[in-house]
């Protein structure tokens, strides 16, 4: 065995327990234990992790860890003075995500965003680790142990319990601001919509919705039909304030209508 001491900076420190936040966390370590391996015992998803110092020098995840070691492990490396992830490749341009199966919320809100994000209620972590491995997608969890498993890249763990609180959480996390395209997606697809002519539509809209609105959008795949109906100011309202606030706020809830007519920014 050797020991190592650790310490855990910004909001890693969360992942803790209380007693163990603010200070130095010296550690017995299995010869040859790696740096990732001894970062996840002590409780931190390695996909939350953006800079390693040992001895004050960066470090790769792969380090294997030595006598009298001092491992800092830090949330974004620009307070180290690194630039970039020097951890792990970044994900595509334009980010995509899969959500597990208690963010269903926060996967509608990315959607209204205009951010293509996978959910299923019903998705196992194996599913979820299929997807975002194979398409290159960002795992957006509250389970911590899901973010542990090798194959997953880049994830996300979400401390919010409100899906807009967690949606401005995201925001700020990932500068998603500039990447939003608002009402572009559908929300139960997860498909882009389409402009659709108002007359070939006319018989499926309410009454109220055929005077007063004659701009709509459509999904190719359910059928949906949306349109800026009464809470589609909110909604705008609620993305603006996520992509421009310091704390990306909340992110408002693109009602969508059903068939039987439910209004979203409009939808039948």
């Amino acid at each position: 065995m050797v020991t190592a001491t650790f310490r855990f900076h910004q909001e890693l420190k969360d992942f803790l327990p209380r007693d163990r936040r603010e200070r130095s966390l010296a550690t017995e370590c299995a010869r040859r234990a790696t740096a990732k391996h001894m970062i996840e015992a002590l409780g931190v998803p390695h996909t939350e992790v953006e800079a390693v110092l040992v001895n004050g020098e960066p470090s790769g995840f792969e380090r294997i860890l030595a006598e009298g070691d001092h491992v800092d492990v830090y949330a974004r490396s620009s307070q180290v003075g690194q630039t970039g992830d020097a951890l792990r490749a970044r994900p595509r341009e334009r980010m995509r995500f899969v959500a597990d199966s208690h963010l269903g919320g926060l996967a509608r809100l990315l959607r209204m965003a205009g951010y293509d994000t996978l959910y299923d209620n019903h998705y196992h972590d194996d599913e979820v680790e299929a997807l975002a491995t194979d398409d290159d997608r960002i795992v957006l969890t509250r389970d911590r142990e899901l973010l542990k498993r090798r194959a997953i890249v880049h994830g996300c763990y979400v401390h919010a319990l409100d899906p807009e609180q967690q949606l401005r959480e995201l925001f700020a996390r990932l500068a998603l601001a500039s990447g939003a395209r608002p009402f572009s997606l559908c929300l139960h697809c997860n498909l882009p919509l389409r402009a659709v002519d108002k007359d070939s539509i006319l018989e499926r809209l309410p009454e109220s919705v055929r005077v007063l609105h004659h701009s709509f959008t459509t999904c190719d795949s359910c059928g949906r039909i949306y349109w800026k109906g009464s809470h589609y100011k909110r909604m705008a309202a609620l993305l603006d304030a996520v992509a421009t606030a310091a704390v990306p706020p909340s992110g408002a809830v693109a009602e969508v209508e059903s068939r039987d007519h439910t209004e979203h920014p409009g939808r039948a």
